[in-house]
């Protein structure tokens, strides 16, 4: 019984998450050389591959709406509360990073999930409310993304209208056909079994996502250069294009999207479950965690701030699509077009772990069904045969349906997205990693540095809150003139 009769028992047990025991027959070097100390194929993750995942996860199109963000409060809290963001999300990160083995970071036990690393060192409800957060936060982010690449194919469309009516055709279209596009597009991509094997995605979607950033951030430094002044204040968007009130509900929606701009704590054990080790997993995720978290603030910082200074009180919710900018119109289609290629990349990003999710709970609830464990060959000529299992196929299909026609029906997403950034950034960000390294290095109540960390997670949970009330405003007024599955832009 050589390599492939092992990988096929790994496969076999890996459903169950127990430890692979090697038969009498299987030569040791053969398991060594391709399984790691818990029996599963050895990972093959760098910091590389590992800051790419979190590139791709983390420049979303959040991106986009950071000049809005910034015009809501000015040259001074603006780029101020960027900056508390990131080290908040490094932060808690190298805690979260130090959750993937529950002991020593060499040789314990290691958790291949968020939920995992909560249930080993926490324990008890708060796994379940975990689970729960984790996963609603994770479809979310699906939807948002749907939306997105939707709105970005559209503007393609409209520029290259606008710029064959010479711009007197206002270009009103539906985002529905768009949106049962990138819905076709995610399900195909969504047949690839494994976090492990989306690797490339990610590596195109995280260049994607510079391209169409640093195309935004060059249209804002021209539109500078060209009016030759810095628009935007100290203090944000003027009472007057605003009243009082929608000031301060607009401030606080600032916050929930710079929060979803910097969220991937949901997925951050995920990745570092395909880094190979030695050295220990949790250093090469700290390496790329710094890594990415530099190289996003710095773009962040230029794009927001460049987006302001070109737009001041007008800076558009979404950068590239907002019409802040109308020519050149062939790099505003290039941009957009970078978009939707970084989406299809995100949208496995985030997806991949709820779909391990349901399939490893189908196995455990039917163990002995055919349809939930057979796989079938399929040869592909050119490349290695895909494992077809019908399972995986339809509850994947039925996952990315589910989440086209909740787009399609609630299609204002931006407002939801800042609500979803507040719902998922306290627990998941703060709450959980905080609560498992105080529980992990058995740090005593009352003691100054626990104190300091309970306070961080008291700030981080009011910061929630006035995200989410104020996304909630915005959700409210969209509801005003809402139509389902009739919007056009």
């Amino acid at each position: 019984m050589g390599e492939k009769a092992a990988t096929k028992n790994y496969h076999h047990h890996n459903n169950h998450h127990q430890v692979f025991d090697i038969s009498v027959d299987v030569p040791t070097q053969a398991v060594s050389k391709c399984f790691d100390d818990d029996g599963r194929l050895k990972r093959t993750g760098t910091v590389w591959t590992a800051s790419s995942h979190i590139i791709t996860a983390v420049i979303g199109s959040g991106v986009l709406s950071l000049a809005w963000a910034i015009a809501q409060l000015g040259w001074i809290a603006g780029p101020a509360v960027m900056f508390l963001f990131s080290f908040v999300s490094y932060y808690s990160s190298s805690l979260l990073a130090d959750c993937y083995r529950a002991g020593d970071p060499n040789t314990s036990k290691r958790n291949y999930t968020y939920s995992d690393a909560v249930q080993s060192i926490l324990g008890g409800a708060k796994v379940k409310a975990c689970g729960i957060i984790q996963y609603l936060n994770l479809f979310g982010i699906a939807i948002g993304y749907t939306i997105a690449a939707s709105i970005s194919m559209m503007a393609i469309k409209r520029s290259n209208c606008f710029h064959e009516s010479g711009g007197k055709n206002p270009c009103h279209m539906s985002s529905n056909p768009y949106m049962i596009l990138f819905g076709i597009i995610e399900i195909v991509f969504s047949q690839i079994p494994d976090f492990d094997q989306i690797w490339w995605l990610s590596i195109v979607a995280a260049v994607m996502s510079f391209t169409y950033s640093s195309i935004g951030l060059g249209l804002g430094i021209a539109k500078v250069a060209a009016t030759g002044t810095f628009k935007g204040s100290l203090t944000g968007i003027t009472i007057g294009t605003v009243t009082q009130t929608q000031k301060i509900w607009r401030s606080f929606q600032a916050l929930g999207d710079i929060a979803f701009a910097y969220s991937y704590s949901a997925i951050l054990i995920e990745i570092q479950d395909t880094i190979k080790s030695p050295p220990s997993e949790a250093k090469t995720m700290k390496k790329a965690t710094v890594l990415s978290i530099a190289v996003t603030t710095t773009f962040y910082m230029l794009c927001g701030c460049m987006g302001y200074a070109a737009f001041g009180d007008l800076s558009p919710g979404n950068l590239l699509t907002g019409f802040g900018f109308y020519n050149p119109f062939w790099l505003l289609d290039i941009a957009n077009a970078a978009i939707v290629i970084h989406l299809v990349g995100a949208y496995q990003v985030y997806c991949q772990p709820i779909f391990a999710f349901i399939e490893k709970w189908a196995r455990q609830r039917w163990p002995e069904s055919e349809f939930i464990t057979n796989e079938f060959e399929i040869s592909i000529p050119g490349f290695s045969p895909y494992n077809l299992n019908l399972f995986r196929c339809v509850s994947r299909t039925g996952f990315v349906i589910l989440t086209t026609v909740i787009s399609m029906l609630l299609p204002f997403f931006n407002d939801v997205v800042g609500l979803l950034g507040a719902f998922g950034f306290w627990p998941l960000t703060v709450y959980f990693p905080v609560e498992m390294h105080i529980a992990q290095k058995k740090i005593p109540k009352w003691s100054t540095r626990w104190i300091c960390l309970q306070l961080l997670s008291m700030a981080c949970l009011l910061i929630s809150i006035v995200a989410a009330a104020g996304s909630l405003a915005g959700v409210m007024l969209d509801l005003k003139t809402y139509r389902p599955f009739k919007t056009s832009y």
